[in-house]
């Protein structure tokens, strides 16, 4: 595709030659000739010059003198980068229609119009799949489940019963939604367990990755909220609730009955004990181990978790440590020494 109909599909200001062909996308490292792609971060400008990509998607053009490149300048680099992706994504397969013989599919339930059940695909008893959902092979859909308008549900993917589920959400395999709480009450020696008779909501467009598991609730529900995106190996506890928006990045654990705000962004490894709040729009860094309600707009990290920069500074002290403990051995002898001294003077 010729560079300038690439600008005027996803907009933005060409400087340099636009009838040059590109053939694909690449990060700014790896690309070659031909290739297009984007520079947002300042910690890749040294790649600017020794790229080997035909052009350049960035935010403002500042190599005006550089003709071995087309520059092409976007408010919104990355933005503008997806969009290109989405042009030269291989569409050179026919993904199957329609229900597949080997799917087993209870006469009890409703299925939209134009949609995809792969192979081994079951569906149960009372579950309604919405129009244009693609289940694909080894798919289980339990009891009076609902799945709404255009999702797509990778192979192997459990939705137990009970699970309610929005129009365009995306399930990544492995995923297991709406398994057994983990609940269970001393009786003696014995650990016994705990119904768990409640449901899983999954409001619209939400994305789940592969590997995550989002337990059922004791009663009522477990609930992701809407434009929520849930990254590989998480686990979501019964009861929890996690508003609209929110980010939640890989092997997060998230405790039973705790409530995760809108626009909430939890990066990796977090783990978060039970029945606390997460403020709306709040922040908490990496392996952070999160024990007490967070409130709305903060950057929390460390163990236990605590204000961004109050982290960082305990954190350098801490690196400190061997020096100051080496210091305060030396002033101890020193004034064991001063002591010592001055108890032989006045004993004389």
């Amino acid at each position: 595709m010729r560079l300038t109909d690439i600008a005027s599909r996803i907009g933005g200001e060409l400087h340099g030659d636009g009838s040059i062909e590109i053939t694909g996308v690449a990060g700014i490292k790896e690309a070659r000739r031909g290739e297009i792609t984007f520079f947002a971060n300042p910690r890749y400008e040294e790649y600017l010059l020794s790229t080997g990509a035909s052009a350049v998607i960035m935010a403002s053009n500042g190599y005006e003198g550089d003709s071995r490149r087309a520059y092409l300048v976007n408010p919104n680099p990355y933005l503008a980068f997806l969009k290109v992706i989405e042009i030269f994504s291989p569409r050179d397969y026919d993904e199957p229609k329609g229900i597949h013989p080997t799917a087993v599919i209870s006469e009890k339930a409703r299925l939209g119009s134009n949609i995809t059940v792969g192979p081994h695909v079951v569906i149960e008893d009372g579950a309604e799949i919405g129009d244009g959902t693609r289940l694909l092979p080894g798919t289980y859909v339990g009891f009076r489940s609902k799945l709404g308008a255009n999702c797509l549900v990778y192979p192997n993917v459990t939705i137990r019963e009970d699970t309610c589920i929005g129009d365009r959400v995306i399930i990544h395999s492995g995923t297991v939604v709406g398994g057994d709480g983990f609940g269970f009450t001393k009786t003696g020696n014995l650990h016994m367990k705990v119904p768990q008779i409640g449901g899983v909501l999954i409001e619209d467009d939400v994305e789940i990755g592969s590997n995550v598991a989002i337990d059922r609730a004791t009663t009522g529900m477990t609930k992701i909220g809407r434009g929520t995106k849930i990254d590989n190996l998480v686990q979501i506890a019964h009861n929890v609730v996690i508003g609209e928006r929110s980010i939640v990045v890989a092997q997060v654990g998230i405790s039973g009955s705790t409530e995760v705000g809108n626009g909430v962004t939890l990066a990796g490894q977090v783990g978060i004990v039970g029945h606390i709040r997460i403020g709306d729009g709040s922040m908490i860094g990496a392996q952070s181990g999160v024990t007490n309600s967070v409130p709305p707009g903060v950057r929390y990290s460390g163990y236990p978790a605590r204000e961004h920069s109050l982290s960082k500074r305990i954190y350098v002290a801490m690196t400190k440590l061997p020096q100051m403990f080496r210091a305060v051995t030396q002033l101890t002898r020193r004034v064991a020494a001063l002591e010592e001294r001055l108890d032989d003077e006045e004993s004389s």
